[in-house]
């Protein structure tokens, strides 16, 4: 029978990577439920399986002079059968012939094992994914749905699914496309763990950004705030407390290598990276960007709300295309209502 385990347990090992030491636990416990339920004891029976795979079953009981629970208890005279210098208190194990357990006992270590090396799978796509929770992550496309249009990936072996609402507008993948994807939630399932994954995220821009610049691996550089239209635009405010560190040209590198490579991970997206500033007025012009501002007109600090001029022929470039997507942007990344007006107005023209 140790060889068949042997072949066994090495079979599961490759297959499934589960490690022979867990297999082993859970054979074991396998065995002794099995044997349990075939020899009507409810507690008392061991199984372990020595560095040969050998397995053995054995019932323990304590060696007592007189006997008050048969179950747990045998007497010293029966227990001599086992260990000739048996004192009391001593714990006796009782061999048990692995062939009595029958054929429902065999049938029931088959499901049993079947079970575990389930719970033990499951387990260890949950540990693998939770390892990747808030994390920008490669995966490898291996499906589509033409039905829902939702795609499957591979994800260090394990199956994901990138719904059509986490993709990115107007991106087309195909089987064997390598895209990167941001974690946002992993949950525990009585089936199979699920994960949520997603390139619409604008944790997945930060994360990239986290990769790509050293200043911010390191601290030097802060991402403070991201605002993002997935498939069209990003916002991002960075700020360094070191004066000699250029936090903006950190992001961008050395002609644009580093922004780049941003946006060749995100399907060519636009990026705008901007100075953080404590100085609200200085960070609404900056969120702004392409735009030109005149002035920023503090209007109330509770609700953050105010106004901001820019001239005639810069309107249409700090509201933006895309029904206002820059001032969108904009107020999102700073989190200040925006009222946008031509140097010669005084109503807005747009409110955010």
């Amino acid at each position: 029978m140790n060889r068949e385990l042997y072949q066994a347990i090495g079979l599961l090992q490759r297959e499934k990577g589960i490690p022979a030491q867990v297999l082993c636990e859970k054979i074991c416990t396998a065995v002794a439920t099995a044997a349990k339920k075939e020899f009507g004891i409810k507690s008392g029976i061991f199984c372990e399986i020595d560095e040969n795979f050998d397995l053995q079953l054995f019932l323990r009981k304590t060696a007592v002079e007189e006997v008050m629970d048969p179950e747990s208890e045998i007497s010293l005279e029966e227990a001599r059968e086992y260990k000739e210098n048996v004192v009391p208190s001593e714990i006796i194990q009782i061999p048990l012939r692995l062939k009595n357990l029958g054929r429902i006992a065999a049938q029931s270590v088959k499901n049993i094992m079947r079970q575990s090396v389930e719970d033990i799978r499951r387990e260890q796509i949950l540990k693998d994914f939770q390892s990747k929770y808030k994390e920008a992550v490669t995966v490898t496309v291996t499906d589509i749905r033409p039905d829902t249009g939702d795609v499957i990936v591979d994800m260090s072996g394990n199956e994901a699914v990138l719904t059509k609402k986490m993709q990115l507008p107007n991106e087309t993948l195909k089987v064997g496309d390598s895209v990167k994807v941001y974690v946002l939630d992993v949950r525990p399932t009585d089936r199979r763990p699920k994960i949520i994954i997603s390139r619409t995220s604008p944790e997945l821009v930060k994360r990239l950004f986290e990769k790509e610049v050293p200043e911010i691996y390191d601290g030097n550089v802060e991402i403070m705030s991201i605002a993002r239209e997935a498939g069209s635009r990003t916002k991002i405010a960075v700020w360094s407390k070191d004066e000699n560190v250029d936090p903006v040209g950190s992001c961008i590198g050395a002609r644009g290598s580093r922004v780049n490579a941003v946006i060749d991970a995100i399907g060519g997206e636009k990026i705008d990276i901007i100075k953080y500033s404590e100085d609200p007025a200085a960070f609404i012009s900056a969120a702004l960007a392409p735009a030109d501002v005149v002035s920023v007109e503090i209007i109330s600090e509770d609700p953050k709300a105010c106004r901001v001029t820019v001239p005639e022929t810069q309107l249409s470039l700090a509201i933006g295309g895309n029904k206002g997507q820059n001032a969108r942007l904009a107020a999102r990344l700073t989190g200040w209502k925006i009222d946008i007006v031509p140097y010669y107005g005084e109503k807005p023209l747009i409110q955010l």
